[in-house]
């Protein structure tokens, strides 16, 4: 979804890939540098806000006028959740978005706010998380796949009984 963690695996080197691993301790020299560059984004940060906002709120208007054309809706998730495999965005945190978009858009309805369109948002978000999170998942088995040598690969084709 353009989250704000989508471009944490990328990295400058060569276009290699840094993996992020969870519990991974912080030294000195990184504690510094992370606190003199939140100077600057603090600085900023309704900048930083605008990026992450307007990559989610994309994705939400491209959602909504695909409503009307499922099959191109669920391309569209599917495709972000792919995506969001090579970004290292894992699905724990597709929902956050949904429940964070619902808290942001109900004072803005006011009086329009009814349990039934907050039930047809939580449902609009619960289906296309569970599409990117498909997306994720596919894209994950096609690189653990790809990652398995040819002959110990499983042949398909001589599987039926």
């Amino acid at each position: 979804m353009g989250c704000a963690i989508s471009g944490l695996a990328q990295s400058a080197d060569l276009g290699e890939k840094k993996v992020l691993k969870e519990g991974s301790r912080l030294g000195e020299d990184s504690i510094e540098i992370i606190k003199e560059s939140w100077k600057v984004i603090k600085d900023d940060i309704a900048k930083v806000g605008i990026i992450v906002f307007v990559r989610v709120m994309s994705f939400i208007e491209k959602s909504v006028a695909r409503l009307d054309q499922l099959e191109r809706l669920e391309a569209l998730a599917v495709n972000l959740g792919r995506s969001h495999y090579h970004y290292n965005a894992p699905p724990k945190y597709y929902s956050y978005v949904g429940v964070e978009f619902i808290s942001a858009v109900q004072p803005i309805l006011k009086e329009r706010w009814t349990t039934e369109l907050e039930e047809a948002w939580k449902t609009l978000f619960q289906y296309v998380t569970g599409l990117m999170k498909q997306g994720y998942e596919e894209e994950s088995e096609r690189h653990n796949q790809a990652a398995v040598s040819p002959k110990e690969r499983v042949d398909k084709r001589n599987t039926a009984l």
